[in-house]
């Protein structure tokens, strides 16, 4: 399982980046959900998969007699999801604002001085 999670990790971060080196800003914003999903993912993994086990020992335990999850990952990675949503929502409307002024998403039409507007 773990295998498996490392390769869609570097998929995503591969897919992410090469989305962020395109000239539209759409794509950008794609790379940019891309890789924040992969770093979730990777977040997780780093916190252990333990299957069937809970995050939290029991306070009856005295000894740790097996490997239990770590809590503190997963609540890292919801705060990193709420934060996520909260940019790409930004980005998303900053975006259709500029298309709509500009009428173009294209990032090297973009890189002019006021000037020439």
């Amino acid at each position: 399982m773990e295998l498996l999670l490392i390769f869609i990790i570097g998929l995503l971060h591969a897919a992410g980046i090469y989305m962020l080196l395109r000239r539209s800003m759409f794509k950008m914003i794609i790379g940019l959900i891309l890789l924040g999903n992969g770093v979730n993912l990777l977040i997780f993994l780093l916190g252990r998969l333990v299957k069937g086990k809970p995050p939290v020992i029991d306070e009856a335990s005295k000894v740790f007699t097996e490997i239990y999850a770590d809590p503190v990952p997963q609540a890292l990675i919801l705060t990193a999801i709420v934060i996520g949503f909260g940019l790409q929502s930004f980005a998303i409307i900053l975006i259709k604002r500029v298309y709509k002024v500009l009428e173009t998403d294209d990032l090297d039409d973009l890189n002019s001085t006021d000037e020439e507007i």
